[in-house]
This record gives C-alpha cells, structure tokens and sequence, in this order.
C-alpha cells in the first residue's frame, strides 16, 4: 500500500472488537445509546464513551470534564471505517478538554479500532431517551441548553434493546419493529431465514418478517410487529426464534424449490446501507 493510500476496502470493519452487532447496531439502527471502551497501554488506557451521534455532526468529543466521545454516526470516509473511527479517537485523545473533532482529510494507513481498543473491555450498550450523555455531569444545565437538548431528543425513535437474544432493537415508528443484527455470513443467514419462511416460521411475536438490510458487512433482519407490541413481549418470542434459526443455520443440504423461492423474495427486499 502507497504511504499516502487511504486505507483498503473491509467489508467488516467491526470484526474482531468486543459485540460486533451492537457496533453495527449503533451505526445504524439506534438513535440514542451509549458504550464504554478503554484504549490499550499504548494509547494510554484512556475510558472512551463510543456514542450513536455528537451535536453538529461531531467526529468525536473531549469533553471537558475528560471523557472522550466517540460517535458511530458520521459521514461515510474511507474504505475502512474501523481506521477512519481510530483515527478520529485518537486526535480526540490529543486533544484539549473541551474540543470537539470534525471529520477532516481521509486517514491513510495506521492503527485500526482494533489495535487501539483494549480488547477485553465487554462494549455493553446503554440505550437513553435522549442526549444528555453529551454533558459533562458537572455542567449547570440553563433554560436555553436544557431547551436546545429536549430539541434534539424530540426526534429519537423509542428504542430498546432485548435482553434476552443479543443486538436485537425493538422500536416504534409508525408501527413497531425488530431490527436484530447478526454476526454470521449473509448468505448462510439469508439461507437459513428462508428455511423458516418455506415453512411459515419465520414469523416474531405474531409479526412478520419484512426483509433485511447489510450494514458494514453483516445482515439485519427486519420483523413488523402487531400494533402495540411492547419490547417485553419479544423477550422469549426472540429466544424461540434464534433456537429456530440456529438450527437452520446448521442444516448443510442444499434449498429445496419452496425454500430457493422464499429466498429470492428475501433478496429481492435488501438494501445496503454505507
């Protein structure tokens, strides 16, 4: 690779980093949430607070208080969005309390998250109803800010995340839906999920599954749930369904003609997003 080359294209930026899925999750599907991770030694074992998004389209934080916040929703960079976040962390770290990190030039090669996270850290993820993570605790909270933030929470979609099944996100838009990242290959996952939607069981909690959509190399699946459908209700509804699927997931012989049927329909919903 060139010296001055940004990075290579990696279909999956976030593997090999503690939940994979809740990284893909915070990216893309979760509006506000939070998760700590610590740097290695030698980036100075410094505690980060990885976040869904910062006010003004913010790489990254120092808050003043120390804290360093680093947002998964930003613009699109490189080819590598692991090395694009590291790089940003990293200038974030360099900082003075007190600065927040735009997105600037494209990275070239360098350390990745992977090199520069303590791997051992568990990325357990907070979900919030609104963005007063962007506070030092310290701060004197006015009229005018605690307005400007009661702004910006007005538009986060209620969101919470099952406890029983790893990085699947109950949420209510104009209906409710489970949006549930998983971390095996996309085609063994759109093979299994067609094994059950041959048979009629690919269904979650009385919903349907409605299609999938690819973020940074992994498959989310997409289920509509009935009006009024509370995250509780999916609690064991989700347990039920991923034993399903990870028997599915072990089947070896090739689709029959319903299964191969079922799957084109399932392709033919995806959309990719970044």
């Amino acid at each position: 690779m060139a010296k001055n080359s940004t990075p290579d294209f990696v279909l999956r930026p976030f593997e090999g980093l503690p939940g994979e899925t809740d990284w893909v999750a915070l990216r893309e599907v979760v509006p506000s949430a939070s998760a700590p991770a610590r740097t290695t030694k030698e980036y100075g074992a410094r505690d980060v607070l990885v976040v869904t998004i910062l006010p003004a389209g913010w790489a990254a934080l120092h808050r003043q208080d120390g804290t360093i916040l680093l947002a998964l929703q930003t613009l699109a960079g490189s080819g590598d969005t692991s090395r694009d976040l590291a790089s940003v962390l990293l200038e974030a770290i360099e900082a003075e309390p007190g600065t927040s990190i735009e997105l600037g030039e494209l990275p070239g090669p360098g350390p990745r998250l992977q090199d520069v996270l303590d791997l051992s850290v568990p990325f357990e993820v907070t979900v919030h109803d609104d963005f007063s993570f962007w506070l030092d605790p310290t701060t004197d909270v006015t009229p005018d800010l605690k307005a400007s933030l009661d702004q910006a929470s007005e538009s986060i979609v209620p969101t919470v995340k099952l406890e029983s099944v790893e990085s699947a996100y109950w949420c209510s838009m104009s209906r409710e839906f489970l949006r549930w990242a998983w971390p095996v290959g996309e085609e063994a996952l759109i093979d299994a999920i067609s094994r059950l939607h041959a048979k009629r069981e690919s269904g979650l909690g009385g919903g349907k599954f409605v299609g999938a959509f690819r973020s940074s190399g992994l498959l989310v699946p997409v289920w509509e749930l009935p009006r009024g459908t509370e995250a509780a209700d999916l609690e064991e509804p989700a347990k039920e369904l991923k034993a399903k699927l990870d028997a599915a997931l072990a089947v070896t012989e090739p689709l029959d003609a319903n299964e191969r049927r079922a799957r084109a329909g399932i392709v033919s919903r995806q959309v990719t997003l970044r």
